[in-house]
């Protein structure tokens, strides 16, 4: 009873709080949190947007995973692009900013500017077409064929050996912005005594300073990087089918993104892509909770 009257107490002593932060959960709610909801109740269902959806229970996952080799190969795309885009952006991007913490404040703000520019430019990945085009005006082939390495230009998005290479440097370059920034903000906010006090404690080199006074000063940041990469690193969708197509040849490049878009965009099967919609957020929501607690180590 003591603790329903404090809490209580404790909302109507913040109502003018909580009337300031209404509107924004009223949106999250209506767009985030209720759309998530309702995706899960139809992945148990049939429905084609012309007729109400009809319950089919487990019908929709039991056909992913048994009867859809494309959903298989979609799957083990997307899970090489979350682990070799994912952590490597983001030391990456910690290495970057690291370095570049340390020059002098215009520098810095130039190179801060260089590597978010590809975050913020749109399609600009769009010149990576032009660099692995699949004539002898495409900058790789024509530098490859100049020094007699190929006789012909390869078509490099139509050949499923080059697709997921090609793929993951692009997604790399483009995914290196956000994180950087938040990690120079958050080196930005180090307290300069801190590391003062840790050499008088008997920390001796850079790399002591990083582990025990710099990593754990940024937890915040560094949280805010990693659930920023690993979402990044599942929903890649844009970059594969702008350089490849889709489908990619032998379903090379395809990512749990690009399926979902042909189930519900093209095939209308709304259902059957709610139920790819769960799976895609079961396996971000598993990798953040294990992110997070690896997170809670640094430092320690």
């Amino acid at each position: 009873m003591n603790h329903k009257e404090s809490t209580w107490s404790l909302i109507k002593k913040n109502c003018q709080s909580y009337g300031l932060m209404a509107p924004y959960f009223i949106l999250f709610f209506m767009f985030t949190i209720l759309p998530v909801m309702i995706a899960i109740v139809l992945s148990f269902t049939n429905f084609n947007m012309l007729q109400l959806p009809r319950f089919v229970g487990w019908a929709n996952y039991t056909r992913l995973f048994l009867e859809n080799e494309i959903f298989i190969i979609a799957l083990q795309n997307t899970l090489i692009f979350a682990v070799v885009t994912g952590p490597l952006s983001f030391i990456l991007c910690f290495i970057f900013a690291w370095i570049i913490n340390d020059m002098p404040p215009k520098i810095r703000a130039f190179m801060t500017l260089v590597f978010y520019a590809p975050s913020i430019s749109g399609n600009v990945f769009f010149m990576w077409q032009y660099f692995f085009s699949g004539d002898r005006m495409g900058l790789v082939n024509g530098f490859l064929i100049n020094l007699g390495i190929l006789d012909d230009p390869i078509n490099f998005f139509r050949d499923a050996r080059f697709i997921m290479p090609i793929l993951i440097v692009v997604q790399l370059w483009m995914s290196l912005g956000v994180g950087f920034l938040a990690f120079i903000a958050g080196l930005q906010t180090v307290d300069k005594a801190l590391y003062e006090a840790g050499a008088v404690d008997g920390i001796r080199n850079r790399w002591q300073e990083l582990w025990y006074i710099t990593l754990p000063s940024m937890k915040p940041q560094l949280l805010f990087a990693a659930v920023m990469q690993i979402t990044t690193s599942f929903a890649i969708a844009d970059v594969v089918t702008t350089l490849a197509g889709m489908p990619t040849v032998n379903y090379a490049g395809d990512t749990i993104v690009t399926h979902l878009q042909d189930i519900g965009w093209i095939r209308f099967e709304m259902g059957y892509a709610s139920a790819v919609a769960t799976i895609l957020f079961l396996l971000m929501v598993g990798t953040n909770k294990g992110v997070q607690r690896m997170l809670r180590k640094v430092g320690t």
